[in-house]
């Protein structure tokens, strides 16, 4: 296993053969790491688009104590999945520790289920920003755009940056961020200074606000403003030491996204009043924070807004890109894509061909979308309904069981290497963590009508979150295949560049 003083003392990947199935170490620093990371939280898509949509949907007005409840239990998972990140740099982040700790067969399971997820996120974006983006040019340049025109060029735009170097892509990614920040906190200042008729109510905090049979499926909507922290050890192999960085960032992340999160729910209750926030949430939707700074802020402050609301989609398309491109990389480096996906570019040290397999699947998923839409101007209900709710909660499902999954994984890890007692604690806030995601997860299945906004018995209630069950079986068969015929390829699923190092030894040994 890969431990501390091991990665110390780990020869150079690039002076054997195998060195372009290798990332690039030392381009990662805490900040760019954070800064990759963060971007796929998209903070301002969260306060204008899940925020109102939660208040409005489920009627529930603590949504600002729903954060903090997931914040804690997205803590109590990080403490493991940390851990085990001193132990295991892998790009395949997830399918790496599940293999470690549930084996070849399971790690090959959930590497189908995470491509398929962080696509399923990554396409689904596609549609909000396409049609926010032709909302501007008609807004404030009298031009008629089909959503589907600016969702095409973002991809080729997309697919473009994901051939560069990581460390670039971490500066783009950072300025987006930065900026999409100050904007809501100047908005979360505004609200406090400036509030409704209740005042300064902390009504949202008070847990009779959660009561109800909404609860559950607000945390299923709530849990997806948090998806991205876990993504710090998909970038391990491009830092200069992992064991240190990737922990840190995922603590910072989880932490920062719960209280900015909890404080910007919490502004718009002040901001509307709580006893009204759930009914201009229905009035307003996506409009309500938009309203709201108007009046504080200004018309400029908003359309400065509008336009930081696209960018900050933008930035999180490209972090969610990044990931899918290095979920590739690391399946084809282990025999569970072709092996050309295991190659990085020869120039940026990027996974060029895992960029240009999710640039393909965006164009083509964009494309099936734009031909559904017959009317000539775009119908937005096709984009934003349906391309964008549909595969962000297909995307959000995958990600929830792979977070369940990994926490099973931590404990069986440390359990059959001995580490049970020294680790004990650990293996506890995991045993929780694993618990309250598998929760989650059975809320998200069962009202998916609702999170996706399908009516009662639609077919829409199983068949998409049927995608995930078949990626789930799939990888299951594809590993018990590889198992059967090819079992030197099986031991090495989730091994990474240790397999890579293990074979030069056994070169110079010859």
């Amino acid at each position: 296993m890969a431990t501390e003083s091991s990665s110390k003392s780990r020869p150079d990947i690039s002076t054997f053969k195998g060195q372009d199935r290798a990332l690039r170490a030392g381009r990662l620093g805490t900040g760019g790491l954070l800064l990759s990371v963060l971007a796929a939280t998209a903070p301002l898509m969260v306060v204008a688009g899940v925020m109102p949509t939660t208040f409005a949907v489920m009627g529930i007005v603590g949504q600002p104590l729903l954060f903090v409840l997931l914040g804690v239990v997205l803590v109590l998972f990080s403490v493991g999945y940390a851990e085990m990140s001193r132990h295991v740099h892998n790009a395949g982040a997830f399918y790496a520790y599940i293999s470690r700790g549930l084996g070849g067969t399971a790690g090959a399971s959930a590497a189908l289920v995470a491509l398929v997820a962080y696509n399923a996120l990554q396409v689904g974006i596609y549609g909000i920003f396409g049609f926010e983006v032709s909302g501007l040019f008609a807004t404030y340049a009298d031009l008629s755009v089909a959503w589907w025109i600016p969702a095409l060029v973002a991809a080729l735009v997309v697919g473009a940056l994901g051939w560069l170097k990581i460390d670039v892509n971490a500066r783009v990614l950072g300025v987006l961020l930065i900026v999409e920040v100050a904007l809501v906190v100047i908005f979360d200042i505004a609200a406090v200074a400036d509030p409704a008729a209740q005042g300064l109510s902390l009504h949202a905090f008070n847990p009779d606000t959660l009561s109800g049979a909404g609860v559950g499926t607000a945390l299923c909507f709530c849990i997806a403003a948090f998806l991205g922290f876990e993504q710090a050890p998909v970038y391990a192999e491009e830092t200069s030491r992992p064991h240190i960085l990737v922990p840190r960032v995922m603590f910072l992340a989880v932490g920062g996204v719960a209280v900015f999160f909890a404080l910007s729910s919490w502004a718009l209750t002040v901001a509307t009043g709580p006893s009204a926030v759930v009914a201009e949430s229905q009035k307003q939707s996506a409009g309500l924070l938009f309203g709201l700074t108007e009046s504080r802020l200004g018309g400029t402050f908003t359309d400065v807004l509008h336009v930081l609301f696209v960018t900050g989609m933008f930035a999180a398309m490209l972090s969610f890109h990044n990931v899918v491109a290095r979920y590739a990389f690391a399946m084809g480096r282990e025999g569970l894509l072709p092996a050309a996906f295991g190659r990085t570019n020869s120039a940026s040290g990027a996974p060029g061909t895992g960029s240009l397999l999710q640039t393909a699947v965006s164009v083509v998923v964009v494309v099936v979308f734009a031909v559904a839409d017959d009317k000539p101007t775009g119908d937005p209900t096709v984009p934003v309904l349906h391309l964008f709710t549909w595969f962000g909660n297909i995307g959000s499902l995958g990600v929830i069981l792979l977070m369940a999954a990994a926490s099973a994984s931590v404990i069986a890890f440390f359990v059959r290497r001995g580490a049970a007692g020294a680790q004990a604690w650990r293996l506890v806030t995991s045993a929780l963590a694993g618990i309250a995601l598998l929760v989650i997860a059975v809320y998200t299945v069962k009202d998916f009508d609702v999170l996706v906004g399908a009516g009662p018995g639609s077919s829409l209630s199983w068949v998409l979150p049927g995608i995930i069950g078949l990626a789930v079986v799939v990888g299951l068969g594809q590993g018990l295949l590889m198992k059967a015929r090819r079992p030197e390829a099986h031991a090495r699923i989730g091994l990474g560049n240790e397999a890579f190092q293990l074979e030069k030894a056994a070169e110079e040994a010859s």
